[in-house]
């Protein structure tokens, strides 16, 4: 790398540059504040572990994600960490190990070592909650309810909620008695809604044709409510009449509970890393072209760590969240100009407008043109020997 290219990053590795900086890290303390009012308790995971731990019970997408290194002390392989989720699990399994109903909250950020998605950045700041412990269908209800709160506190409205189950899936594709690397390739074709490859797969693959049609007619089960309408007779023969009606009860129960948010249907809606098991929910907004915050339903993950627990959480960008919501939140405190000058009031002065919130910076030369080059709005003046607030001239 030639001197003149030192300043350039990494592909989709990004900065956050002031006054962006500032309204993230406000955001993140809004966000875990209002994460703390339901009850959700702060963990912070490690950025890194090894790599076995990591990984452990994923799919080989998440492997492929892992930025890994040796570890100079112990000579093993590093991982570090590209989502979240896992790691929380392995917390809840072992390190905090509670009985019952666990709440979770997290804001901290993850490397990948490719990019998950053609328009998302490879060093996102993951914000999240989970909840452990519990697998009543109120616990989804709360996650949902928690990640849409969440988003209108920050100022988001026109908010679209796309709902799935991957029980359905499942439950069309077990009587097929496929092999784990048909499994794979059929899982892969589906996520990625490759209409004419999946035809041509399923035709070499599959003989039933019943299966056949159903599996290539799942992508187009894509709607408002009424999709759902009518399925559990056309897939008489597959077991999904309990993810069915867990879906049908959801969608109720959130047209009452959250009426000015619209629904959309999406059968076919399969998640990166593989490893949830029941509903699924992603968060969009007017203004994103892709998901804005993503969760589901995930009782497999504790698992690998010798603990099984039901599990259902959700997570977003934050980074994401504050660009969506910047002009929204563009107030500033006022910026106070403070004088080159060694004075014992000024100093006192200082001292207690700081305290009391202010925001003063310190000056070095003329007063005006560094005020203004520091974008002061006002300065500390002496007035009859004592030290006031006023606006900067213009």
């Amino acid at each position: 790398m030639s001197q003149t290219d030192r300043w350039l990053l990494p592909d989709a590795i990004e900065e956050v540059q002031p006054p962006l900086a500032g309204h993230v890290e406000r955001l993140r303390r809004r966000s875990l504040d209002y994460f703390a009012r339901w009850g959700y308790e702060l963990v912070m995971p490690p950025q890194a572990e090894f790599l076995e731990s990591l990984l452990a019970g994923m799919a080989s997408d998440l492997d492929l994600l892992t930025f890994k290194v040796t570890d100079q002390l112990s000579g093993r392989l590093l991982g570090i960490s590209p989502d979240l989720t896992q790691q929380v699990a392995r917390m809840d399994a072992h390190s905090i190990g509670r009985q019952g109903v666990a709440r979770y909250c997290y804001c901290a950020p993850v490397l990948n070592a490719r990019k998950a998605s053609l328009l998302s950045s490879r060093n996102p700041l993951q914000l999240g909650a989970e909840l452990y412990g519990s697998a009543n269908a109120a616990a989804d209800l709360e996650i949902i309810c928690l990640m849409v709160g969440l988003a209108e506190d920050v100022g988001l409205d026109q908010l679209t909620l796309d709902v799935g189950h991957v029980g359905i899936y499942r439950a069309l594709v077990e009587p097929l008695e496929l092999r784990p690397q048909q499994r794979a390739e059929l899982f892969d074709l589906m996520r990625q809604r490759a209409l004419p490859e999946l035809e041509a797969w399923l035709h070499r693959e599959v003989d039933d044709e019943d299966a056949r049609s159903v599996l290539l007619a799942l992508p187009g089960w894509s709607g408002g409510p009424e999709v759902l309408s009518g399925l559990q007779e056309r897939l008489a023969r597959f077991a999904v009449a309990e993810p069915l009606a867990a879906l049908q009860q959801l969608i109720a129960t959130l047209q009452v509970r959250l009426p000015e948010v619209s629904l959309h249907v999406d059968l076919a809606e399969l998640r990166d890393f593989n490893y949830h098991t029941g509903l699924v929910f992603s968060l969009f907004h007017r203004q994103h072209g892709h998901a804005i915050a993503k969760g589901g339903r995930y009782d497999d993950t504790g698992a690998a760590y010798g603990r099984s627990r039901p599990a259902t959480g959700f997570s977003a960008d934050l980074k994401t969240l504050a660009g969506l919501t910047a002009e929204r939140r563009s107030r500033q405190p006022r910026r106070i100009f403070v004088p080159a000058q060694d004075d014992a009031g000024l100093q006192s002065t200082v001292r207690q407008l700081r305290a009391e919130g202010e925001v003063l910076i310190q000056g070095f030369g003329d007063v005006e043109a560094e005020a203004r080059s520091l974008d002061c709005t006002h300065r500390l003046a002496e007035h009859s020997g004592a030290w006031h607030i006023m606006p900067l001239e213009d």
